[in-house]
């Protein structure tokens, strides 16, 4: 009877000390998290030249009427980017065609993020019979997530809606890892200017 009695208080014990190790977490209540916008963001912002080396084939001071196609979701981000990028460099962008002499079609061809990861070690186990359930026990966990923008201009004039010619292709990319090392210890890679932290 001793030894039922331990076995059983033994087990109780492991039960919640098991449950203890286990936490729940939402990732986000938004379309997309903090991280992954900045990953976006920072990729479109980095895709623009700083300097004013690259010439368009329209006059300095022209006044262009700006349209987004591509079937990201985050094309609004992006023309509010290349608006100001194209203010900068002393034209005058806008929406609608009043008093336009150019049209500039921003061709997005890529714009979003990748998730990837490698993982060694005994994943979550959820019991079917027994509700006992055994959190994630990675050795070594990395998770790789990547931002991207790649886009080009076609350049037509107004009204008559002449082709006057395209840009070179706008490429950048920006990357944000987390890294998890024998159960505890984490740590994060990133080119992010200022990421947001999970404070606990």
């Amino acid at each position: 009877m001793k030894k039922i009695v331990k076995a059983l208080c033994l087990g109780v014990a492991l039960v919640g000390l098991l449950s203890a190790c286990s936490t729940t977490q939402k990732i986000t209540n938004s379309l997309r998290t903090a991280t992954e916008q900045l990953l976006i963001s920072e990729a479109a912002m980095r895709s623009l030249p700083k300097q004013p080396a690259l010439s368009l084939p329209i006059p300095q001071g022209a006044t262009v009427k700006l349209d987004v196609s591509g079937i990201s979701a985050d094309k609004d981000i992006l023309r509010g980017i290349i608006a100001g990028w194209l203010g900068q460099q002393g034209y005058t962008a806008q929406e609608g065609t009043e008093n336009a002499t150019y049209r500039i079609n921003v061709v997005v061809n890529s714009l979003g993020t990748e998730l990837g990861n490698t993982f060694f070690g005994i994943p979550p186990i959820q019991g079917s019979l027994i509700p006992i359930s055994l959190p994630e026990l990675a050795f070594y966990k990395a998770e790789y997530q990547t931002g991207y923008a790649s886009y080009h201009f076609d350049i037509f004039e107004l009204p008559s809606g002449r082709f006057v010619g395209s840009s070179s292709p706008f490429l950048a990319d920006t990357f944000y890892n987390a890294y998890t090392v024998l159960f505890l210890f984490t740590f994060k890679r990133t080119d992010l200017v200022s990421p947001p932290l999970l404070r606990r």
